[in-house]
């Protein structure tokens, strides 16, 4: 469909296609660090992109959707109906392949990659990642990032509804997201999603030396 969400440009906000599939990638890597590239903490572009993305691309692709400028796709969301089914995936045929990708090229070596996984291993023990579970009312979720030049044109407001609407069609219960973006959660708060829980992370404190905020949101669907 299309979508007039700026003054400057048109916006296609259609469904992910195959073709999307390296433009995501490239977005997923370079807005990975609370919207910035993924290098801030990790070295390995398509560990880090498979770790992000493959799931959705790849084992759901009919859940997603991009925004496209002029071939061009500024941004995408990419989503799951189910996030207990979407990790189930994950863990049994994602999950030890990208293991065995990433002791073989190596990144585990590298200082940087290191420094972030004993700071997750870290924060793993101390109870530093664990969440509760909003599944049971919302249980679809998603990602959605934007090339930094198209941020602040109501593209994610129309990739969001866009989302949304496939969620009521396919009678999805609800829908929560986690963000790490104190802009992410001002945004959410805008697209009328509730505030259902609020910590902070330390896996980041050795590159920016404090904790980072954790945002959940959700939004029932029911009723609709």
């Amino acid at each position: 469909m299309q979508e007039n969400v700026s003054g400057e440009f048109s916006v296609n906000i259609r469904k992910f296609e195959n073709r999307d599939r390296g433009q995501v990638r490239s977005i997923c890597h370079d807005t990975a660090f609370m919207g910035q590239p993924a290098t801030s903490f990790f070295e390995g572009r398509e560990i880090i992109c498979d770790a992000l993305s493959l799931y959705f691309t790849d084992y759901e692709p009919e859940a997603s959707f991009v925004a496209v400028v002029n071939s061009i796709v500024a941004g995408y969301l990419i989503g799951a109906k189910s996030k207990i089914a979407a990790e189930k995936v994950f863990q049994e045929k994602i999950a030890l392949r990208l293991f065995w990708r990433a002791i073989r090229s190596g990144v585990f070596l590298k200082k940087k990659n290191i420094a972030f996984i004993f700071s997750c291993l870290k924060a793993f023990f101390k109870g530093g990642l664990a969440t509760p579970d909003f599944t049971k009312e919302y249980p679809a979720t998603f990602h959605i990032n934007l090339k930094k030049e198209f941020r602040g044109q109501n593209i994610g407001a129309a990739l969001v509804d866009a989302y949304l609407k496939y969620l009521k069609e396919n009678m999805v219960a609800g829908v929560h997201l986690a963000t790490m973006s104190e802009s992410g959660a001002s945004f959410f708060s805008k697209q009328s999603f509730q505030s259902l829980y609020e910590t902070k992370r330390a896996y980041f404190k050795h590159i920016l030396h404090r904790d980072v905020p954790l945002y959940i949101y959700g939004k029932r669907l029911v009723g609709f």
